[in-house]
């Protein structure tokens, strides 16, 4: 065994310093790596298994072969001066890791990952500084991806459907689209909409940056006159509908769909839930992919689905059955593990949020101290407002997105209502600017401009 496995270290050298030590490997680990990449913070696999280790080695991975429960194993890894310890295997294996590395220090940072919540005081008594718990932001995140809040501030002389639409643009497997960054889709130049924001796989950014690349999956909000947006109807492989709010369907009411839940209880949301049991919360009994119980729990009156039942297989199948009732439905789907995303995808699925993904970027986040790693924003607002610091500039030379991160998306100047604002649309003195960002941009518009 030893011979077979010389290529793979049992222990680290001894002037590594800074790094994670992450015991031990899991599909959650990638997330969390590529997030420690981004950041140029450096990190140690310990994996007890030599045939996981040696095939970790092959495949880039920087791994030592070493019991995480053991004093030794840490050792190895140079616990003493890393910067944190990542516990993730499981509940009871994760308590002995803890437990062995604060035998080691009483300094060095150590976050555990629990999958039973009940379990977190156990955590905290080894001596883990932070304790997460993945399913609960799962069940946050998909419901704010499904529900995306819209708020606006517009005054009586600006209306939305008689003076410009919002409209959401799904760009599909086949699309045109698919692989190009905002730039090259030359949208502006096509429709003369603006893009305001996008979900990427998951993920709301405001605004959204030229060399952003879009792909399958991605979801573009937009505004502009209705004749406009009408012209994105011709893109194949796409679907373009009105922004609207409407009811949604939660199909499973286990951890992750109390999470939805509270979440749009407290986004005042309408729904319905679906699940195996009876129970509280629960509205009709029955299978996700029954379509008579789908039926009954209002899917025809239905804006959106979340999908929070965690088995893969059957929320693949309650895909298939949700996308052939509706072609436009709003599809919001949970995974446990990120090989599914794809599959999910293909099945007609519009937004998947793995497990795996978000533990990693929790963990990445708790790890690092870093909250902008989990942060997730889903709302924007649109709002009316003067601009005097930048009467008498063209918008080119206003620099609005790149100072505050919102859009000019119409001008009201005296009654009369611009939608179509090229680089050159200079601002008058007096002018209303009708601007959409996210709640921190339309903040610091207004700070900064107004």
């Amino acid at each position: 065994e030893d011979a077979l496995s010389t290529s793979v270290r049992s222990a680290v050298e001894d002037g590594r310093e800074g790094h994670v030590v992450v015991a031990t490997y899991s599909p959650r680990a990638d997330t969390l790596i590529d997030e420690l990449e981004a950041r140029d913070v450096g990190y140690v696999l310990v994996e007890p298994d030599s045939e996981r280790a040696t095939k970790l080695y092959e495949d880039g991975y920087d791994v030592v072969r070493a019991d995480p429960e053991t004093v030794q194993g840490l050792e190895d890894a140079n616990l003493g001066r890393a910067r944190a310890l990542v516990a993730d295997v499981s509940d009871r294996v994760d308590t002995s890791i803890v437990l062995t590395a604060r035998g080691i220090s009483d300094e060095i940072r150590i976050v555990s990952v629990v999958e039973d919540p009940d379990k977190t005081g156990y955590h905290e008594l080894a001596g883990a500084d932070e304790v997460l718990s993945p399913r609960p932001l799962l069940g946050k995140q998909l419901a704010e991806v499904a529900s995306t809040g819209l708020t606006t501030e517009l005054g009586e002389d600006i209306e939305i459907g008689r003076d410009f639409e919002i409209a959401e643009l799904l760009i599909h497997n086949g699309s045109p689209l698919a692989g190009t960054s905002l730039a090259e889709s030359n949208l502006r130049e096509q429709a003369v909409v603006n893009v305001i924001g996008a979900w990427f796989r998951g993920e709301f950014v405001s605004p959204v940056a030229p060399d952003r690349v879009l792909d399958a999956g991605t979801v573009l909000l937009l505004t502009g006159k209705s004749e406009q947006i009408e012209r994105l109807e011709s893109l194949p492989e796409s679907t373009v509908r009105e922004f609207e709010s409407g009811g949604t369907l939660v199909l499973g009411h286990g951890e992750v769909g109390q999470a939805v839940t509270r979440t749009l209880d407290a986004a005042g949301q309408v729904y319905s839930v679906i699940d195996q049991e009876d129970g509280p919360g629960v509205d009709v009994v029955g299978s996700a992919d029954d379509v008579d119980t789908l039926h009954a729990a209002g899917i025809d009156d239905a804006r959106s689905v979340i999908l929070a039942i965690p088995d893969d297989t059957e929320a693949e199948f309650a895909t298939l059955v949700i996308r052939d009732m509706s072609p436009t439905l709003d599809i919001a789907a949970r995974t446990e593990s990120a090989e599914t995303v794809q599959k999910m995808y293909r099945a007609g699925a519009n937004y998947v949020l793995s497990l795996a993904q978000v533990t990693g970027r929790m963990t990445a986040s708790a790890v690092l101290e870093d909250e902008t790693i989990v942060a997730m924003d889903g709302q924007i607002e649109i709002l009316k407002t003067t601009a005097p610091a930048v009467a008498g500039q063209t918008l080119a030379d206003a620099r609005i997105r790149e100072r505050t991160g919102c859009t000019v998306v119409a001008v009201d100047r005296d009654g009369e209502v611009f939608t179509d604002l090229g680089a050159d649309f200079r601002i008058e003195a007096g002018d209303e600017l009708v601007i959409a960002g996210t709640e921190a941009g339309t903040t610091a518009f207004v700070d900064r401009l107004s």
